[in-house]
């Protein structure tokens, strides 16, 4: 079952690509700043998940303003996530969760994933959105089992809000 509400949340280290290359991204250097909000994709370059990151994008200002730093994190390698996020100008930061470590310890991976005819995929995320507020807990828990459907981000913002 999905961590919830209450849970502590895993520490993770993640690989992005930053200006210089590749760099290491630990969920528990970004604590104490501000509340986190951590939205698992399937897979990088698919409808949904590129609507919904361009849609964060464009209200990045109205995340900025809850306090909130947001990640996009996928089971993609970091060099296909970072040739996503230029060809669709997204500007978030995105985490590659190539060894799916991440996805398993939320427990919002898929035990089998077929995106496509004869496309079998295990342990790629769950579209999932967890708020993890300035101590490391968790405030806000939502994964779908659906891959089509984006999480509920106006209940998303009003939980930073309020923690804000």
């Amino acid at each position: 079952m999905a961590l919830s509400v209450g849970n502590k949340s895993p520490d993770f280290e993640l690989t992005t690509i930053g200006e210089n290359g590749p760099e290491v991204v630990r969920l528990a250097d970004n604590l104490g700043e501000g509340n986190i909000l951590l939205l698992f994709v399937p897979m990088a370059f698919t409808g949904v998940c590129t609507q919904e990151f361009c849609s964060v994008t464009s209200e990045l200002s109205e995340y900025s303003d809850l306090n909130a730093k947001v990640f996009g994190i996928s089971g993609d390698n970091p060099f296909a996530q970072q040739n996503w996020k230029e060809k669709e100008n997204i500007e978030i930061t995105l985490l590659s969760d190539y060894e799916h470590e991440v996805a398993k310890a939320y427990d919002v991976a898929y035990d089998s994933f077929l995106p496509a005819k004869n496309l079998f995929m295990g342990g790629v995320p769950k579209r999932s959105a967890y708020i993890v507020d300035k101590e490391g807990i968790i405030q806000y828990a939502e994964s779908s089992d659906s891959p089509g459907d984006l999480p509920d981000f106006d209940a998303i913002k009003a939980k930073l809000k309020e923690l804000s």
